[in-house]
């Protein structure tokens, strides 16, 4: 089935995954949200994973026949066979879009987001266990992760960008990623089947600055800034896009990184359960969203078209005014990237405390 964005150039990836999604057969499984809801690809994090591995028996037997290995070896089997099994099921997709689609993204070890050599040579391990190619070895957007998006690139190997708040730090994100093609092209190596997503994270931002705007009685500003703050990095994706530097790397068969919605879930219960959604649609755009939200989407989600290449204006005139309303976009973005982090990092503890227990 069709995506209800694809008209409009919106990928719908699913973000979530487990083994019993991947073997299920009821309407939520994965073969079935491929064949009915037009999911075209996954994004897992080690929130996900921890969330799957540590409710499930599914993973108890190999779980057991592990016994001889480290807590971390046990959960890069789990999670590498998982995500290996899902791009299996999206092999139709990435060859019928030429591998635009049909993604399923692991990430490196959190724990590593500040260290540049860890992340390149997890990330390296990564995609060579899995051996699939349409994997994606997500890799947190910090001032660290910057140089190991070049080095994987360079390498050969598709890279999404996760834990991006700040359109400054978008642009840097692009431009490693431009860096890494521009190395293997002066190598003289192909960039043609290599493909990139930057996500970009929407909730969190709303999430963390409403509660300030409420201090500084502008509540009438309140749910505006991550749809605002997405408009403009958009914004920036088309300029890039058009830029010299771009169109260069572009003629020697360089696919451009598409912007990701990421934490498109609505937390606050006051707005629109599908607004992550509906608001964010434009050519050349992923949202890749939790089950919820995509159910909401499929049940009653307003779809109007591109929501985003006409409302520049509006975006630059809504973040002016949450900036005169007192509030940081700058310090709250930094504060986010921290704590994104340090959950990722939270999560994959807990992981490794539920596995060694399992055991």
């Amino acid at each position: 089935m069709s995506s209800p964005l694809g008209k409009f150039g919106t990928s719908i990836w699913l973000d979530d995954l487990s083994r019993s999604k991947i073997t299920g057969a009821d309407a939520h499984s994965l073969p079935q949200r491929i064949k009915n809801d037009g999911v075209v690809g996954v994004t897992t994090n080690p929130s996900i994973f921890s969330a799957a591995i540590s409710g499930s028996k599914d993973y108890a037997a190999d779980i057991a026949s592990l016994s001889g290995a480290t807590i971390e070896e046990v959960i890069t089997k789990l999670t590498t066979d998982d995500v290996r099994q899902a791009c299996d099921l999206f092999t139709d997709i990435y060859k019928a879009t030429n591998g635009v689609d049909g993604r399923v993204s692991i990430e490196v070890d959190p724990r590593s987001a500040h260290e540049t050599e860890k992340t390149i040579s997890e990330g390296l391990s990564l995609f060579q266990v899995i051996g699939r190619p349409n994997v994606m070895i997500k890799v947190p957007a910090t001032l660290e992760g910057l140089p190991a998006i070049t080095a994987l690139i360079s390498a050969g190997v598709s890279v999404n960008v996760t834990l991006i708040f700040s359109i400054e730090r978008y642009e840097a994100v692009i431009s490693a990623f431009m860096a890494g093609l521009e190395a293997r092209l002066a190598r003289g190596e192909s960039i043609s089947d290599i493909h990139s997503v930057a996500s970009f994270f929407i909730s969190r931002i709303d999430t963390a600055i409403d509660p300030l705007l409420d201090k500084s009685n502008n509540s009438h500003l309140r749910g505006k800034a991550a749809v605002a703050n997405a408009h403009l990095a958009y914004e920036l994706f088309l300029k890039l896009s058009n830029s010299e530097r771009w169109q260069k790397i572009a003629a020697q068969g360089g696919n451009m990184q598409r912007p990701l919605w990421a934490s498109t879930g609505v937390k606050d219960p006051a707005y629109e359960d599908t607004r992550y959604v509906v608001e964010l649609v434009a050519d050349n755009c992923v949202n890749t969203m939790p089950q919820g939200t995509l159910d909401a989407l499929l049940d009653h989600g307003v779809i109007r078209g591109d929501t985003i290449s006409t409302q520049f204006d509006k975006a630059r005139s809504t973040i002016t005014a949450i900036e005169a309303a007192g509030v940081s976009i700058a310090e709250i973005t930094h504060e986010l990237e921290v704590d994104g982090v340090k959950k990722f990092s939270d999560a994959w503890t807990s992981l490794l405390a539920s596995v060694a227990g399992a055991r």
